[in-house]
C-alpha cells in the first residue's frame, strides 16, 4: 500500500465536485490514510447491510459509486449474488475489473463507468441497489435516488450507508471543501435520507444509527496523520497537515455531540407488499 507522501496533493476541489471526489477516492495516498477502508465499518457493515437488505442467492445487485469494486466482491461472494458496479472514475473501474479477474468472480461481477444521476441502465433491471457512503457527496442527490427507483424492479430494495450531518449544527470548519471531500459538509440528516427515499417512492423498512464506526474511522484517520506530521519529508506540508488534523478534532467533537453520525437505512419500493399480496391472492 502507498505511504503518506501526497495525501493533500489533490485535496480541494478543481472542477465540479463528483469528478474531483471520483479522482481523489482512485488515491492510493488516500487509501492508506483511511487504512484500507474507505467507508465506516469496513467489510463488516457492508455485510451487515446485506443482511439487513434481505440479499439472497442469486439476486441482481447495482452497486452505486462502486469504486474499486471491494464491495460488489464481498457481496458477489458471500451472498452469491450477481453485482454490476458503477463508478464515474475510469481508473478505479479498470482496477476494479482486474481484482474481479484475479479473484475468480469475473461471471459474477460487471463494472462500467457511469454517473449515478444518470445510470447507464435500463428500467427495471436489479433486485437491489446499493450506495455505500457515497450519496452524501452526489450534488443532485434527487436525481439519484429516482434513477435508483427507476433501475430497481417493482418489488426491489435500496441500502444505503451514509454519513448523517445536523447541517446547522455543525461548525464552519466542517463546512468548507475540505469536509466537502471527506463526505461531512454535504451530508444529510437521518430524516433527510428518509425524505429524500420517501420522494423517491420508496418506504423505509429498516435504520441502524452506526456512529460509533465514524467515530472509529476518524480516530484512525487522525492517528495517521500524526505519523506523516513526523516524517522528515512532510516537512513541506505542516500547513495542509495540521489543517486536515484540526478538521479531525473538529468532527470527533461533532460525534460526540451527535451532530455527525452514520447510518444503515434499508428501503423497499412503495407498494410492492401491496402488489405481492394481490398477486398471491
Amino acid at each position: 500500500m502507498s505511504g503518506p507522501e501526497g495525501v493533500f496533493d489533490r485535496l480541494l476541489p478543481v472542477g465540479d465536485a463528483k469528478t474531483c471526489c471520483a479522482a481523489l477516492y482512485e488515491s492510493k495516498a488516500v487509501e492508506w490514510l483511511l487504512d484500507g477502508q474507505l467507508h465506516p465499518g469496513g467489510e463488516k457493515l457492508t455485510l451487515r447491510l446485506g443482511e439487513l437488505a434481505g440479499l439472497r442467492r442469486g439476486s441482481r445487485v447495482l452497486d452505486v459509486a462502486s469504486g474499486r469494486g471491494r464491495t460488489a466482491q464481498l457481496l458477489a461472494y458471500r451472498f452469491e449474488v450477481d453485482v454490476v458496479g458503477v463508478e464515474l472514475g475510469s481508473q478505479s473501474v479498470a482496477a476494479a475489473q482486474a481484482s474481479a479477474a484475479a479473484a475468480g468472480l469475473g461471471s459474477r461481477l460487471c463494472f462500467v463507468e457511469g454517473d449515478a444521476e444518470a445510470l447507464p441502465f435500463e428500467d427495471q433491471g436489479f433486485d437491489l441497489a446499493l450506495c455505500e457512503c457515497s450519496l452524501c457527496l452526489f450534488p443532485g442527490k434527487r436525481r439519484a435516488a429516482a434513477e435508483m427507483a427507476r433501475v430497481l424492479r417493482p418489488d426491489g430494495v435500496v441500502a444505503i450507508a451514509d454519513v448523517t450531518a445536523d447541517a446547522a449544527a455543525l461548525p464552519a470548519e466542517l463546512q468548507g471543501a475540505m469536509a466537502r471531500v471527506a463526505c461531512v459538509a454535504d451530508a444529510l440528516p437521518l430524516e433527510g435520507y428518509e425524505r429524500l427515499l420517501r420522494e423517491a417512492g420508496f418506504e423505509v423498512v429498516a435504520r441502524e444509527r452506526r456512529d460509533e464506526a465514524l467515530a472509529r474511522m476518524v480516530q484512525r484517520a487522525a492517528a495517521r496523520l500524526r505519523v506523516v506530521r513526523m516524517l522528515p519529508r512532510a516537512a513541506g506540508m505542516t500547513a495542509e497537515v495540521t489543517a486536515a488534523l484540526e478538521l479531525m478534532t473538529h468532527a470527533e467533537g461533532a460525534i460526540e455531540r451527535g451532530e455527525l453520525g452514520y447510518v444503515l437505512l434499508v428501503a423497499r419500493r412503495r407498494g410492492s407488499a401491496e402488489r405481492s399480496r394481490r398477486s398471491n391472492g
